[in-house]
């Protein structure tokens, strides 16, 4: 069963896509299995890349150093999810730290494994180049949204973000289901801790979201997306029905004083 499920999470990485289960069972035959602890360190950044990773279980977070020192959350990673692609070709660092969030369980290949694997089974170059490919305009993405847009905006699209990665549907909207402080969200939008919590606020008074000790649920998407995008943020119908009913009411409150029976 758990081999089924480790197959199921490599079929899931963009970086198998299209290979049958047997060659996903030789992929899985040349990988080592590892398990770290919450905050233990898979790889720094700088260091020479040689090892590929998958993530089996459990959340990983990829920082980068910024010109200033400051630490900067690039993205998380989740089950199915890859890192150190660049592993796979000679001669790279790893451009980012990879850390546990807590309890991770990754498989991992040593980069010669890889370039027999890459020999073998051609298919694996080609998705390689795709992915590293959509990552450059990931990032190129995230330049533009810091270098354009207001903070706000920032904040928005990086818990649109997780939601899409990490959501789950819970009584009070959608959960983002992994530990994320103000501070991890101030070091993903090149912000402060202070504007971060401000912004919050703002938005749990607007019941947008509400947040907790490292958890956020978003009780109104469309009002995030609207912060995003920058759009009217329209109220929700119950709250705009309530409102018409009131002053339908006090207008015929007026009608009647002005004309009584």
């Amino acid at each position: 069963m758990v081999e089924a499920e480790t197959l199921s999470a490599l079929a899931r990485c963009p970086i198998f896509a299209g290979l049958g289960e047997p060659e996903l069972s030789l992929v899985r035959a040349e990988a080592t299995e590892r398990t770290l602890a919450r905050h233990e360190v898979l790889f720094r950044e700088g260091e020479a890349a040689d090892v590929f990773t998958v993530v089996l279980a459990g959340r990983v977070k990829l920082t980068q150093l910024g010109a200033d020192g400051q630490e900067v959350i690039v993205r998380y990673l989740g089950p199915g999810d890859m890192c150190a692609a660049v592993a796979m070709f000679p001669g790279n660092a790893y451009p980012a730290t990879a850390a546990a969030v807590g309890a991770v369980r990754v498989l991992l290949w040593q980069r010669e494994r890889i370039d027999a694997l890459l020999h073998r089974l051609p298919a694996l170059a080609l998705n390689a180049m795709r992915v590293l490919s959509e990552r450059v305009r990931e990032l190129q993405d995230r330049v533009r949204e810091l270098a354009t847009e207001k903070v706000a905006q920032r904040i928005a699209r990086a818990l649109i973000r997780l939601a899409r990665q990490t959501g789950k549907r819970v009584d009070e909207g959608v959960l983002i289901d992994m530990p994320l402080s103000r501070e991890d969200l101030a070091k993903m939008t090149g912000t402060t801790l202070f504007t971060v919590s401000r912004v919050l606020s703002e938005w749990e008074a607007a019941a947008i979201v509400a947040t907790g000790r490292e958890r956020v649920v978003i009780r109104r998407p469309h009002g995030l997306v609207a912060i995003a995008e920058e759009l009217p943020d329209r109220p929700p119908r119950r709250e705009a029905t309530g409102e018409s009913k009131q002053e339908e009411g006090r207008r015929k409150k007026r009608r009647n004083k002005k004309h009584p029976s």
